[in-house]
């Protein structure tokens, strides 16, 4: 059971992104898919896909839109089947990204980017296993298919996760 989302409890987990404006673009996208379809599988409330299907629609159109959920749900599916520690997400509505967002988005841009050691590294991060391989599949399938719809990730998108602060959840391990 997730423990109800306070501010102070992701507060040293904000995204070194968050200087960005993230409201529109290619990681925004990212960031909105993973936190709603990731929200979604562990809730089970069609509202969460539906607002991520409202934002990529109007970014891409139906048609692409369709295809990019599609891809971005094996993507999100793999992570959440896994992960071996909690994946924390800010809610719905939130214009900025917590540090395993920033995580997610990274390794979109490393695929498009072709940045292999950093996408290892935050595939890692995000599962805390070793069990990455079926994630970075999924993660490819997905950077693929935005960049056939014109959405390429800024290579400045491309965190070194070492970096990042820890949220609580990992702060305890």
């Amino acid at each position: 059971m997730n423990k109800p989302w306070r501010p102070e409890s992701l507060a040293d987990a904000r995204c070194p992104m968050r200087q960005t404006p993230l409201d529109r673009g290619p990681e925004h996208l990212v960031g909105i898919g993973f936190r709603c379809w990731l929200a979604g599988y562990e809730t089970g409330e069609i509202a969460c896909w539906e607002q991520a299907w409202t934002a990529y629609a109007e970014a891409l159109g139906p048609v692409d839109a369709k295809r990019a959920l599609g891809d971005l749900s094996g993507w999100v599916r793999a992570v959440k089947g896994h992960a071996q520690r909690r994946i924390e997400t800010f809610p719905p509505g939130c214009k900025g990204f917590c540090r395993d967002e920033c995580v997610a988005i990274s390794m979109i841009a490393s695929c498009q980017h072709n940045a292999c050691p950093a996408l290892r590294a935050c595939a890692f991060t995000l599962l805390g296993c070793p069990m990455i391989d079926e994630v970075i599949e999924g993660a490819e399938s997905f950077a693929a298919t935005l960049r056939s719809v014109s959405q390429v990730l800024s290579p400045a998108s491309i965190c070194a996760v070492a970096h990042l602060p820890l949220g609580q959840s990992q702060m305890q391990h």
